[in-house]
């Protein structure tokens, strides 16, 4: 169990690093952290891989920017008198060392350790470290086994002379989830060391004398840790005192190993007063071959016991029995120098910590050996000829004629293809004479003459064309839903050219779109486009197109069969309406225009009169206006009666559901009448449908108006792409939750004429016989509405 208290797991303070000091100290030490990253790396990746990753994650350890210390510092402790530059960048590689060591998972993002590094990189060459010897491979083959904390935690007792307190703060630091089980790890691999090197020189008597000098014994640490508080019968450091066999945290009269009691050399299985090895007997300090009252080694005689530096004389120091002795008078087991039976043999083995710091595990003293220059020679024929391969298939698919081009068969782009080298040729541009329209069988926008003061500017027409065709990133291009945005087809028909509120202004139609481009007079920068469906317009859907909007104010370029123009507010139906002027060319004066107006204060229309009644016109904030229109949807009219603009009046504000959704025409129609409860008076059903230009995606409003003139509609269902109310489905059903006078709450609902029976269920139950219902409710109540046609057929209300 590690004593190790909650206080010690807190991170060291070491204070703020700068990112010269960082660097400072990376220099420095750079070999230092290079062998650290290498031992802490997994041996499974390889060791040349192990030297390369080592390499790059020391290198990429420095910080981007200054690292900020604790805002209150933490008492001074031992450990922490470590440059802090040193100790942030040893920090950072071993935390990245951690992670290159975990593997990658399916499904978890990958970090950046774990791939092999793109610097340093070496081609056609393996690096790796001098090969050790026996002991190097034997601590190589230990330390593989351990998990990446564990080697992190070894690597800081053996190589950093880190105290264990340190070790877990360093560790959690780093990211270890479980330091205590890394540093145990640590502890389990000391300790087989330990055993290791005290059984290797008694397993290598038989191998005939050895004449060096005996060597100390360190198991677990090459010297004292930094930090490491030394226990009950444990001495500090390397010093011995009398009668003591020297291990680094023996006490007097001791040879001490982890579980070591006073007056014991002790090892897991040891009984008291006796030095034990696993499987000794009473009294005995035993080998495999040992007798009774004997310490032996396979050749060792009575009374005799085996020390790594092995020695002759009694069991004692001077004659003592009982103690292990450091004097120079040998002895069984003592750490000095001597020969006899049981000393012969080769030198103690050298710690596993001491081995850290041979060449087998540096990193920076490298050996070069070639790559499989038989594979590196097929790799490279392999390569050339698929190289070779790819260009050949190249330049057949890029063949033209009869080749597979990219476009197939597709004919040369713009600049060899004579079709649309002429649509973008202003010259080619269609002009109608204005003449032309008066004799013609049809009025739209196919006999418009071409107006404006620069119909005859080739440049401004060609940069339009182009822009058209190729618009920039700089260009604001806008469209309506379901109108294409792509180059003409041919040459197209040139409407207007000229000068428009501070902007250049070209419009054309392709026959199925009108385009504006538009760019300020001082140059082409900051250049628009803008597209507008209108195949199959008639005499007043071609009646007008927006030429200009500036400052919330819109002005019209009108057809040249509209006779005259005029303003109307359709929230104001009995004002009359205010001529509106316009130029030679058809441009009419600036008008507020209420598809940018914030407000629904008042909404102002275009009302123009042609050859056959007047037309109201509304703009919806996009390139053609939309028609108004009143009454039922099989046989509409221009919503330019009495009638029409009294419901209009308190339906118009609902226009802006439908704004920029590519309207063609707006029709409005009274469905239903109903007589209020309580005599409140009769109110009225409006059904209000936007039809596109493109056929589908219209949308249906059902609105409901007390009998209060100045109180807006109210707005009872909505649908998108519903037939209803419609030529195909005239019939609709709404309704909604309303207050009489009194305070009471009702379910109004109402149905075209052909429905028979409505029916209420759900937080409110009522049936009525006919197209209207009025249900007493609750306030905030909720009802499914549903009706009965004349057939027969059940009809949802309108959603």
């Amino acid at each position: 169990m590690l004593n190790v208290s909650t206080q010690d797991l807190v991170p060291s303070p070491v204070g703020p690093v700068d990112v010269e000091q960082a660097e400072a100290a990376l220099v420095e030490r750079y070999p230092r952290l290079v062998r650290i990253a290498y031992l802490v790396l997994p041996p499974s990746l390889g060791r040349n891989r192990r030297v390369l990753t080592a390499h790059a994650l020391v290198q990429r350890s420095l910080p981007r920017r200054r690292v900020p210390g604790p805002s209150v510092p933490e008492p001074r402790r031992a450990e922490d008198a470590v440059d802090p530059g040193y100790a942030y960048v040893r920090g950072e590689v071993l935390r990245q060392a951690l992670v290159a060591g975990l593997p990658l998972r399916r499904f978890a993002l990958p970090r950046r350790a774990q791939f092999p590094p793109l610097l340093p990189h070496v081609w056609g060459l393996r690096l790796f470290p001098r090969v050790g010897g026996a002991d190097e491979l034997a601590l190589d083959q230990q330390l593989s086994r351990l998990s990446g904390p564990g080697r992190a935690a070894y690597v800081l007792r053996g190589l950093e002379r880190q105290g264990d307190p340190e070790v877990l703060r360093v560790l959690a630091a780093a990211g270890v989830d479980d330091p205590a089980s890394a540093l145990a790890e640590a502890d389990a691999l000391d300790t087989l060391t330990s055993l290791t090197a005290l059984a290797g020189p008694a397993a290598g008597a038989d191998g005939g004398s050895s004449t060096g000098p005996a060597s100390r014994v360190v198991p677990g640490g090459s010297g004292e840790r930094v930090g490491e508080q030394a226990g009950p019968g444990r001495s500090r450091g390397g010093g011995h005192g009398p009668g003591t066999a020297d291990f680094p945290t023996g006490g007097p009269g001791t040879a001490d190993f982890p579980t070591a009691g006073p007056g014991k050399a002790d090892f897991p299985t040891a009984g008291p007063g006796k030095a034990d090895f696993p499987t000794a007997g009473p009294g005995k300090a035993d080998s495999p071959t040992a007798g009774p009252g004997k310490a032996d080694s396979p050749t060792a005689g009575p009374g005799k016991a085996d020390s790594p530096t092995g020695g002759l004389g009694p069991l004692g120091n001077g004659g003592s029995p009982g103690l292990l002795s450091t004097g120079s008078d040998p002895g069984p087991l003592s750490t000095g120098g001597g020969y006899g039976p049981l000393g012969a043999g080769r030198a103690g083995r050298v710690s596993g910590a001491a081995l850290l710091e041979s060449d087998e595990f540096d990193p920076c003293a490298l050996q070069a050996r070639p790559t499989d220059l038989m594979r590196r020679r097929q790799h490279g024929r392999a390569a050339a000829v698929a190289v070779a391969a790819l260009a050949v298939c190249g330049m057949l698919l890029g063949l033209p004629g009869d080749g597979w081009g990219r476009n197939g068969a597709a004919a040369p782009s713009y600049a060899r293809n004579p079709a649309a080298e002429a649509a973008l040729d202003p010259g080619a541009v269609k002009r109608v004479p204005p003449g032309a329209w008066p004799g013609s069988t049809r009025q739209d926008f196919s006999v418009w003459p071409a107006r404006g003061g620069l119909t005859g500017d080739g440049t401004l027409l060609r940069r339009a064309l182009a822009v058209w065709a190729r618009p920039g990133l700089s260009v604001r291009s806008s469209a309506t839903p379901g109108t294409p945005v792509g180059p003409p087809m041919g040459p197209p028909q040139l409407l207007f050219a000229g000068v428009v509120d501070g902007a250049r202004v070209v419009l054309f139609h392709d026959g199925l779109r009108v385009v504006r481009y538009a760019e300020p007079t001082g140059g082409a920068a900051g250049a628009a486009l803008d597209f507008a469906r209108t195949d199959g317009a008639d005499t007043v859907g071609s009646a007008a197109l927006v030429v200009s909007r500036a400052s919330g104010n819109v002005r019209y370029l009108t057809a040249p069969w509209v006779r005259e123009a005029a303003v109307r507010d359709l929230l104001a139906p009995a004002k009359e309406p205010w001529p509106l002027a316009r130029d030679a060319y058809g441009v009419t004066e600036p008008l507020p225009s209420p598809a940018e107006a914030k407000g629904c204060v008042r909404w102002n229309t275009l009302q123009v009169r042609d050859g056959s009644g007047l037309r109201l016109l509304t703009d919806l904030g996009e390139l053609a206006p939309a028609r108004l229109l009143w009454g039922p949807p099989a046989a509409p009219v221009d919503a330019t009666g009495h009638e029409a603009r009294e419901a209009w009046a308190r339906a118009a504000c609902r226009l802006t559901a439908v704004r920029a959704h590519g309207v063609r025409s707006v029709n409005a129609w009274r469905f239903a009448r109903q007589q209020l409860p309580e005599g409140a008076g009769r109110g009225t059903w409006l059904c209000t449908r936007a039809e596109t230009w493109r056929g589908t995606g219209g949308r249906v409003l059902a609105q409901f108006l007390v009998p209060s003139a100045k109180v807006p509609a109210a707005l009872a269902a909505r649908s998108e792409g519903s037939p209803a109310c419609g030529v195909r489905d005239p019939r609709v059903l709404a309704g909604v939750l309303w207050q009489a006078p009194s305070g009471g709450w009702y379910v109004l609902a109402a149905g075209s004429p052909e429905f028979t029976a409505l029916e209420v269920s759900g937080g409110v139950k009522g049936r009525s016989h006919g197209p209207v219902l009025a249900v007493r409710a609750k306030a905030g109540a909720r009802a499914d509405l549903d009706g009965t046609l004349e057939d027969g057929t059940r009809r949802r209300a309108l959603r």
